[in-house]
């Protein structure tokens, strides 16, 4: 359950960093900046800062793991010492350990995997600065790490959260609104197909307010998709113009 919020926003309806109820924080997505990796993206979302970086598909090793019928997906969320305030152990947490896992369920079903069987694809997720939302923001970067290999997909997965702050409910919450606030409720979507892949709640809202929050989310979620299509976009219009030139 969260702590007792205090007050966030103000006689305005202005939240602590200016932002109204309904208001994304500032998005900036890059694709392909890691050369070494066969996909990979940047996301910037507030003050979140976050690698994704796709390997594969390959071989399974231990090859155990390999299944006959399926890929098999590994992920790996992982947030860097310096990425908070107070310098967090490099080791995984058991926080990192099911966020990992979360992001996993959540990116699988868009994906064909039985396109190759016996295989794996290894998915980084590095936060380099954690400002809130760092689950929804590696899962929107890590989908189009994703389509950048050059992996079926069957729809890009968007993530976005809305949540409680001060009686309100609010889109995108930022640190200090995910620990003092009184409800999170993270959501991933494949847009084209109307899908929910994954579907969070942390503290407590009535249905109303649930559904109100999941609302909201999924309208965060499909102005970000339009994002992720551009920066694909973006990345394929300049590679056409390296190769004519």
């Amino acid at each position: 359950m969260k702590k007792k919020n205090k007050k966030l926003i103000d006689k305005k309806g202005l939240r602590m960093d200016g932002r109204k109820p309904d208001e994304l924080r500032s998005v900036k997505l890059e694709v392909g900046i890691l050369p070494n990796a066969d996909g990979s993206a940047y996301i910037e979302m507030g003050k979140n800062k976050i690698l994704a970086a796709v390997y594969g598909p390959k071989e399974m090793h231990p090859k155990h793991l390999a299944r006959s019928d399926r890929m098999v997906l590994r992920c790996r969320y992982h947030m860097a010492p310096f990425s908070v305030q107070e310098r967090k152990s490099p080791a995984p947490s058991r926080r990192e350990v099911e966020i990992s896992k979360v992001i996993r369920d959540s990116l699988v079903p868009a994906i064909f995997v039985e396109n190759y069987p016996r295989t794996g694809i290894d998915l980084f997720i590095e936060v380099l600065q954690a400002d809130g939302g760092t689950r929804c923001a590696g899962i929107t970067a890590a989908a189009l790490a994703i389509a950048e290999a050059g992996i079926p997909m069957r729809d890009l997965v968007v993530a976005c959260a809305a949540g409680k702050v001060d009686e309100t409910i609010v889109l995108d919450l930022m640190d200090t609104e995910d620990k003092v606030g009184s409800a999170d409720v993270p959501v991933a979507l494949m847009p084209n197909l109307n899908a929910i892949t994954l579907l969070q709640m942390d503290g407590i809202l009535n249905p109303d307010e649930f559904e109100e929050a999941l609302n909201l989310a999924l309208k965060g979620c499909k102005k970000i998709y339009e994002m992720q299509r551009e920066a694909l976009k973006t990345k394929y219009v300049n590679l056409k113009e390296v190769e004519e030139q």
